[in-house]
This record gives structure tokens, C-alpha cells and sequence, in this order.
């Protein structure tokens, strides 16, 4: 499988390549809020599963679903650890709860902003998690949804007001700032480049 810059791919990248950098990070901070079964919707090649199973005995199943049959075929081969399965799923299929069931923990990076259909994905994410349950999202800023993108793989990107609208079923939401590995509260008058929300339901 090639790295075309639209997925993540670790053995196919430098190791200090900053966006690997990056991505791993936003894995490494979810991982402390991981217990029980995981779902890793839109898990690219399943690097993830590597991270978040470190030293995570509380994890009792990790399930990651992609559109890419070549990304779960990669995944499957790669990442076959003995709690990981891994499904070639629409992440805008109403009906994944009633295939997958419910999950303590849900962990969506880079997904949103890659197509039209943010309400109904975030209620498929809704629906997908247990009472109380964690879902930990991302997402770049962008100057609105209204603007044009200039990422050739995002249909849109967020103002960070857009992007808590979108998220507003949920009970609470911490909002968390990256820029390179830092993943924190955002600080006053510094610039940060993607967002990080951790949502109770």
C-alpha cells in the first residue's frame, strides 16, 4: 500500500515525519480515556490499535471500521493483535449500531471534515455509544463550512463555534487545541491548528 498523503501509513512514512508526529499524538491523548470497547471509526490502516492497546488491560475489545477495503485489508495484516477486528463500513450507515452494538469508547480522527453529512454521522456516533460512554474527536480549523477548502480530501473545514454546534447532543464537551504533538487546553492568544473535543453522552 502506497502513502499518497491522504492516509496515514507508519511503515510507509519517516518516523519524524511531522504529520505521523502529529497523528500519533492525538492517538497517544486518547488513549487515556480508553476502557472497555473501543471503536476506531474511519481507522485508516489500524496504527491506531498499536497506541491505544499499549498497556491498556481495561480495553476489552478495540473494532476498526474504514470505507477503504485496501486500508482494512492493510490493517488486518499489519495490526492483528489478539482484541482487534476490523470492518469495511460507511461511516454514514444509520444502521452501525444495530450491526456493531454500543461502545464505551469512540475515537474519530480526521473524519468529519471529509464529506457532507456531519449531522447524521455525529448521530450514528450518538447511537453508538453506551450511556456515559467517551467519544473522542477531530478536526482541523478552517475559516467556516462555507468557504471553499483547500485540502483536496476535505469537503469542508470548521470554525471551532461550527464545530461544537455540530457536536451539541452531547451532554459535555472539552475542547482541546493541538499544534505538532501538543494536545492541551488552549492557551490565550496562540495559535493552534486542529481541534480535539472529548465528549461525554
Amino acid at each position: 500500500m502506497n502513502y499518497t498523503g491522504e492516509r496515514v501509513i507508519p511503515f510507509e512514512m519517516n518516523p519524524k515525519s511531522g504529520i505521523l508526529m502529529e497523528h500519533i499524538a492525538r492517538y497517544e491523548f486518547a488513549r487515556q480515556f480508553c476502557k472497555g470497547r473501543v471503536l476506531d471509526i474511519a481507522c485508516g490502516v489500524g496504527y491506531g490499535s498499536d497506541i491505544l492497546l499499549e498497556e491498556k488491560p481495561n480495553i476489552t475489545e478495540y473494532i476498526g471500521i474504514d470505507s477503504s477495503i485496501e486500508s482494512i485489508n492493510y490493517a488486518k495484516e499489519h495490526y492483528p493483535y489478539l482484541k482487534t477486528s476490523y470492518f469495511v463500513e460507511d461511516a454514514l450507515n444509520e444502521n452501525l449500531h444495530q450491526k456493531y452494538g454500543t461502545f464505551d469508547t469512540i475515537v474519530s480522527f480526521e473524519t468529519i471534515e471529509h464529506f457532507e453529512g456531519d449531522n447524521i454521522f455525529i448521530n450514528n456516533l450518538y447511537n453508538l455509544l453506551k450511556p456515559d460512554g467517551t467519544l473522542i474527536i477531530s478536526t482541523p480549523f478552517g475559516r467556516g463550512k462555507d468557504h471553499p477548502c483547500s485540502c483536496p480530501y476535505h469537503v469542508y473545514q470548521y470554525t471551532e463555534e461550527e464545530f461544537v454546534k455540530v457536536l451539541k447532543t452531547f451532554s459535555n464537551i472539552t475542547m482541546y487545541h493541538q499544534i505538532d504533538d501538543v494536545i492541551e487546553i488552549p492557551k490565550p492568544d496562540f495559535k493552534y491548528y486542529l481541534m480535539v473535543a472529548v465528549c461525554q453522552k
